[in-house]
């Protein structure tokens, strides 16, 4: 497996991780009867500001995954893996892992720019296959 395959399954991992720090406060929250329902209607309380922040930046992983999962398909499918894409791959999860909480902690500026090395290091992983 390339490293940059290696990448992607420690980030789904870490997706799986994000998911429950997310599921767990928001069941609590929002109560069995709620989130065992079909959810045709609005929830009977917001989510608490954490807890919200936690549910965005899990959305945002899985935007940030499609972009992720492509670069990594294209570098091993295209026999272009190097020591450079495995460092951008392995940024992209250092990233990742520093948003949850920074995002869950509110830290702005540093969660956008915490954002901007993963989306750097995976652009930079496109180009890498191109040239």
């Amino acid at each position: 497996m390339t490293p940059e395959l290696t990448v992607l399954t420690l980030v789904a991992l870490l997706q799986v991780v994000q998911y429950a720090l997310f599921a767990l406060p928001a069941n609590l929250e929002l109560g069995a009867a709620y989130t065992m329902s079909p959810r045709d209607t609005p929830p009977p309380r917001g989510l608490s500001a954490r807890t919200g922040r936690l549910q965005r930046a899990l959305n945002n992983h899985f935007e940030a995954l499609i972009l992720f999962t492509i670069a990594c398909v294209v570098v091993t499918l295209s026999g272009q893996s190097t020591g450079f894409t495995a460092a951008c791959a392995w940024t992209y999860l250092a990233a990742r892992v520093l948003y949850v909480p920074a995002y869950a902690m509110g830290l702005a500026p540093a969660r956008s720019i915490i954002w901007s090395v993963g989306f750097l290091a995976t652009v930079l992983m496109y180009f890498s296959a191109l040239i």
